[in-house]
């Protein structure tokens, strides 16, 4: 570097330093990468009466863009409250990471990373990324129109993994 250049940089390090933190700031926000290396795991009991709960549709995990496995099972107890419940889960931690119903019809299922909005029921953010886990189905929830449970990174539209539900 010329002799300009560096004297240029020394008077205005403090400018750079001052724009230069913020940016860094903001882009650790957004892509969070200490997630990549931190797994988190839940290991919450079978739903209470799960003895009386009666299950209704159930399919394997298989990965898109991450590794991702296990099952998933939708019970109904006998009062009508539906629950999916992920057993022996594991897959990616990430930012903003979703569990949502889709259809199995749905063209941006065939896709890692959607160019579109994807036709969902939101169920909620992940608890951990792995162990058992429980999650309410809300009563509006159309289970033989949303027969795909997809683990969704909503800040990058990208499928972690998906279960197609079949009857039990």
């Amino acid at each position: 570097m010329s002799g300009r250049a560096i004297s240029w940089l020394s008077h205005r390090k403090w400018i750079l330093m001052a724009i230069g933190l913020p940016v860094l700031v903001a882009a650790w926000w957004a892509f969070r990468p200490e997630k990549l290396w931190i797994n988190v795991k839940v290991n919450e009991p079978a739903p209470v009466g799960s003895a009386d709960s009666q299950p209704l549709y159930t399919g394997l995990l298989t990965g898109r863009a991450h590794p991702t496995s296990g099952r998933a099972s939708i019970y109904q107890a006998p009062d009508g409250k539906r629950e999916l419940r992920l057993t022996n889960f594991t897959t990616s931690n990430g930012p903003d990471v979703h569990l949502v119903l889709a259809q199995s019809t749905d063209e941006n299922l065939k896709q890692t990373f959607l160019k579109s909005e994807l036709n969902r029921v939101e169920l909620g953010s992940m608890k951990a990324n792995e162990g058992d886990q429980n999650y309410n189905l809300p009563d509006s929830a159309d289970l033989s129109r949303y027969d795909t449970v997809v683990i969704y990174c909503a800040r990058f539209h990208v499928v972690f993994g998906l279960a197609k539900l079949d009857k039990f």
